[in-house]
């Protein structure tokens, strides 16, 4: 399986907007699952109840790092655009660009 790091628009202006995210990133997943791929999507994992909290700054920036991290195996990140993009996603992009990993831009809906 290839691994590879999951990018998709997380943070929602408003409490609907984050819930459709949420429920978007989640069929991203999927979606690289059945590609035959393992997927980390640091957003749905480190921001889970109990875990972190994606409104306290340095949470969230916990959270960012530690999504990136996967860098140093992961052997491309992939960016589900369907939903837009969002500052998170071109953080993750540049970073994923100044490893020299491939980005790759997919959509789904």
């Amino acid at each position: 399986m290839k691994l590879v790091i999951i990018e998709s628009p997380f943070r929602g202006a408003e409490y609907e907007a984050k819930l459709m995210n949420i429920e978007y990133a989640r069929k991203c997943v999927r979606h690289s699952l059945g590609l035959g791929e393992a997927p980390i999507a640091s957003h749905l994992l480190y921001t889970q109840e109990g875990i972190l909290d994606d409104d306290i700054p340095e949470e969230r920036q916990w959270s960012i790092d530690a999504g990136l991290a996967w860098r140093k195996v992961a052997e491309a990140t992939v960016v589900y655009t369907d939903r837009g993009f969002s500052k998170g996603m071109s953080y993750g992009v540049k970073a994923a660009r100044e490893a020299g990993i491939p980005v790759i831009y997919r959509s789904i809906l």
